[in-house]
């Protein structure tokens, strides 16, 4: 997954926005006015964070050496994940997904 791939994937997901309110590096995706992902635009390999249930969030480093504690964001609901290309395509939609649904179900 390149940051075309993964932008792609998210503007298909129903009413997401992208932007960048914190500066011209970091690509945000929000739905219902709520970030759902962010993607440093200047990292090689691509990173972004995501947000995950807690007990899911941990598992899901222990699991994998690609997915860590959400930089810059609460550790407990975040994870960052670098595409190393150790993670399939299909995991890393699955977790976006997630992400979204968890972030769409709650109001602005």
């Amino acid at each position: 997954m390149n940051i075309e791939d993964l932008r792609e994937y998210c503007l298909q997901l129903p009413f997401v926005e992208e932007g960048f309110p914190f500066g011209p590096d970091t690509l945000v995706f929000k739905v219902n006015g709520k970030i759902f992902l962010l993607a440093g635009l200047n990292n090689d390999p691509l990173q972004f964070n995501v947000k995950c249930n807690p007990e899911k969030a941990e598992e899901l480093r222990e699991q994998y050496n690609s997915v860590l504690p959400g930089y810059h964001m609460n550790k407990k609901h975040w994870n960052t994940v670098v595409v190393d290309g150790s993670v399939p395509n299909r995991l890393l939609k699955e977790w976006i997904t997630d992400s979204y649904n968890l972030v769409a179900k709650t109001r602005k």
